[in-house]
């Protein structure tokens, strides 16, 4: 049930950084949206440890501040993988890091909120 939670959450936030923001753009339909919510928690749970771990000095040098940066990268790589040549899920992005750092942003910031409503 966490994970549906996680993945439903995930959704709500990158439907609200692509209606806010002009430089994600998302095209296709609920199911699509669900799809790449999936594949952000999937990166999340499997390449952003790894990351956080290779960058520990630097997250440990700007106290924390570069974990900003490491969300906008995860972003930027689903991404990536939601171009028509890979998965083509419909998520784009006209910039590589503002468009992406600011989603990423939103993201957290609506997962987050609607998680701690949900979780009482």
């Amino acid at each position: 049930m966490n994970t549906i939670i996680k993945i439903g959450a995930t959704a709500a936030g990158l439907y609200a950084a692509t209606w806010l923001l002009g430089g994600l753009e998302f095209e296709g339909g609920f199911g699509g949206l669900l799809l790449v919510s999936l594949l952000i928690v999937a990166v999340n749970l499997f390449v952003r440890p790894i990351i956080k771990l290779l960058s520990f000095p630097v997250i440990l040098i700007t106290l924390g501040l570069f974990t900003l940066v490491i969300n906008a990268l995860m972003l930027q790589l689903v991404v990536w993988l939601s171009e028509p040549e890979r998965f083509g899920l419909g998520l784009s992005s006209d910039g590589f890091f503002w468009s992406t750092f600011l989603g990423a942003i939103i993201i957290a910031v609506v997962r987050t909120v609607i998680e701690n409503i949900l979780e009482d």
